[in-house]
């Protein structure tokens, strides 16, 4: 391939602002004529073509003026204020999180769980009822209310293989997540930089529509200095005047598609679209010099839909092995302590059983010495005064009655192991093991079917990007002799060898070669980055 000096769009607008200047400096003969009646009709079908173009523009225009700012933008720039602000990003980045989570919880799940517990509660007076049987019945009739509260802890450990594995298999998920945050910033830089350079294509385009109008209000002039000579008919001129609204009208449309094109890229970085901004990267036109085998290495290695593949190929690796934990034992242990309290609220009922304890044991000592005393040989009595409800003893039924609500009373510890080893569940472990595997084989095809698609891909858009350069070159070569053409039929023109229609033509073939010409590079730079979404690096630079 000849290799070709880059083409930069600005030095392009360079060489178009060059014509313009040529344009306006041509000189075109006049001469003071009486205006025919005719002319008089088509100068009015200008200004009112006129007056419709002013009337729409005044209808896009706010109808309060606001004060805009205006900032200068690289495409690096918007790249880093999208990843900051675009939305839909944002979401998706959220992800790495939830899934950091994920990790930390699986590697807890190795840990012992522990809980702790306390209630409280409260038991009117009255008697209670134990079958057929009331506490009456058995001399505990008019209980008092009681206050009750406890305390738990427990502390328990259960372990199986799919706990064990559970780290590695959160690992490989949160490697699938990040692969599809990789995804969605690819996804994005793509989005940001297709609307970065539609804004230039849709300049380029508000240029050319530009350039047309004068060059349709140029021949507007010549064709009415042409007319006052009379070399001419006023046809000529109204043709023209019609060629002059067509242009501004074509003006009023590509400048209102540039400005969607602004609020479009406003949008995907996340601001407001009453922020103005000048776009300072210039996209140049260079001879593509990338090697195929390069690039298929690259792309083997960071396109980011095949990274999220080769990831989840991994989950479904770990996921066999997490299949197969349901062969295995489990094994779990236990063990907690617990208290209680219990209050009444009124301890008469307790000093009341107390007394009648002691007297039914005075009555017992005075029955047994009685027995004694009638032996035929009498055994010594015993002292039964030693049986009496003191005072200590009242006050140490009060004592022990305050409980409620932390003078817990502990009840014996308790530990418990437990082994659970599974002979048979009805083929679903057979099932699910099964399962596991065909999903693996499955991302197996996945990964493979991408890796062939890219390098299919790969060869087609390194194809097509030097086809767009080759066309691109070739449509600067067309345009350069449009414009020749053209220069050519003015100069004709002027001197009455061609026709008004044959100008029009010239210029008509003029501005399809300038359309053509953008068409080509813009397509050359839409092939790029189509490229550049596959390698998953940029090749601009």
């Amino acid at each position: 391939m000849i290799k070709q000096k880059m083409i930069s769009l600005a030095e392009i607008s360079r060489d178009q602002s060059g014509n313009k200047s040529a344009l306006n400096s041509m000189p075109i003969p006049r001469m003071s004529a009486k205006k025919d009646p005719s002319t008089v009709w088509l100068s009015n079908t200008k200004i009112s073509l006129s007056v419709l173009a002013l009337i729409a523009i005044s209808v896009t225009t706010p109808l309060c003026a606001q004060q805009i700012s205006t900032r200068s933008l690289s495409l690096d720039e918007a790249l880093e204020i999208a990843r900051e602000n675009n939305p839909n990003f944002l979401q998706s980045r959220n992800d790495e999180s939830l899934s950091n989570w994920d990790v930390r919880q699986a590697y807890a799940a190795l840990l012992p769980t522990a809980s702790i517990g306390s209630g409280v509660s409260w038991q009117g007076p009255g008697e209670q009822q134990f079958g057929s049987l009331t506490l009456g019945d058995l001399g505990f009739g008019n209980q008092p209310s009681y206050y009750f509260s406890n305390y738990n802890i427990g502390l328990n450990y259960s372990i199986d293989w799919r706990t064990i594995k559970g780290p590695a298999q959160a690992k490989a998920q949160r490697g699938v997540t990040l692969a599809q945050i990789d995804l969605a910033e690819a996804s994005l830089i793509s989005t940001v930089t297709n609307a970065y350079v539609e804004i230039l294509r849709q300049q380029e385009a508000l240029r050319l529509a530009e350039q047309q109008l004068e060059n349709s209000e140029f021949n507007l002039r010549l064709a009415q200095g042409q007319l006052e000579v009379g070399s001419v008919t006023p046809i000529d001129v109204g043709q023209a005047e019609v060629q002059v609204g067509r242009s501004e009208v074509t003006v009023l449309r590509t400048r209102n598609m540039s400005a969607t094109s602004k609020m479009r890229l406003l949008q995907q970085l996340g601001l407001g679209v009453n922020e103005d901004v000048v776009l300072s990267t210039e996209f140049t036109l260079s001879e593509p010099t990338w090697n195929l085998e390069t690039l298929t290495n690259m792309s083997l290695d960071r396109n980011p839909t095949l990274r999220a593949r080769r990831r989840s190929k991994e989950v479904a690796d770990i996921g066999i092995s997490s299949a197969r934990s349901s062969y295995f034992p489990s094994l779990s242990i236990s063990t907690g302590w617990s208290g209680f309290t219990r209050e009444a609220s009124n301890t008469d009922f307790q000093v009341v059983q107390a007394r009648a304890q002691v007297a039914s044991s005075v009555a017992q000592c005075v029955q047994t010495n009685n027995l004694y005393s009638r032996l035929a040989d009498p055994l010594p009595p015993f002292d039964c005064s030693r049986f009496a409800f003191t005072d200590e003893q009242r006050q140490g039924i009060i004592d022990g009655n305050r409980a409620f609500p932390f003078n817990f009373q502990g009840s014996p510890p308790s530990v418990s192991l437990r082994l659970q080893v599974p002979i048979f569940q009805g083929l679903s472990r057979e099932r699910n093991l099964q399962a596991a595997r065909l999903q693996r084989d499955d991302m197996v095809q996945q990964v493979r079917e991408q890796e062939l698609a890219l390098e299919a891909d790969l060869s087609i858009g390194t194809a097509n990007v030097q086809t767009a350069y080759e066309s691109a070159l070739l449509e600067e070569r067309n345009r350069e002799l449009a414009d020749q053409q053209l220069t050519l039929a003015r100069e004709r023109y002027q001197l009455g060898a061609i026709t008004f229609v044959e100008l029009v033509d010239a210029q008509t073939l003029l501005a399809q070669a300038e359309r053509d010409r953008i068409a080509a590079v813009f397509a050359y730079h839409d092939a790029v980055t189509s490229l550049e979404v596959l390698v998953g690096a940029s090749l601009r630079n």
